[in-house]
């Protein structure tokens, strides 16, 4: 996510003249990064409450798949929560190049983090991954 904010500056940085403004524009970047980080605490404390693991290095540690709360609009909280978060920082610096650092973000963690996690969920879970999968979309 850093990595994907800093390519998002940065690309603000190189080219300011695509650049915009708007009044209220900082309020709203905050409240769009507030709601980022509410989706992936609602996300970290079902886990929590499941009492299983938090650790996105080691999926097949999980001890129960968590399917209600926020679970049941997004198989991942944490990192929708993230990306919104991100949205928020591109309405704060008021330039398109955050779109990119969001698309970097999104692609990232779908090939190397959400995949290999559903992977050992299958493997953990069998067909109730199957069928949660097939009830609740990847993102929104």
């Amino acid at each position: 996510m850093l990595v994907s904010g800093t390519l998002g500056w940065g690309l603000t940085a190189l080219t300011p003249g695509l650049g915009m403004s708007f009044p209220g524009q900082a309020a709203l970047g905050l409240l769009v990064a507030a709601l980022g980080v509410a989706t992936a605490a609602a996300g970290i404390l079902a886990f929590q409450k499941a009492r299983t693991t938090l650790s996105p290095i080691d999926p097949g540690a999980a001890t129960s798949l968590v399917v209600n709360g926020v679970y049941t609009r997004t198989r991942n909280p944490m990192y929708l929560g993230m990306a919104v978060m991100l949205l928020g920082w591109t309405l704060i610096l008021g330039h398109p190049g955050g779109l990119v650092g969001i698309a970097f973000f999104v692609a990232y963690i779908n090939h190397f983090q959400i995949q290999p996690e559903e992977r050992a969920l299958q493997t953990l879970f069998g067909n109730t991954f199957t069928a949660y999968c097939a009830r609740v979309r990847r993102w929104i």
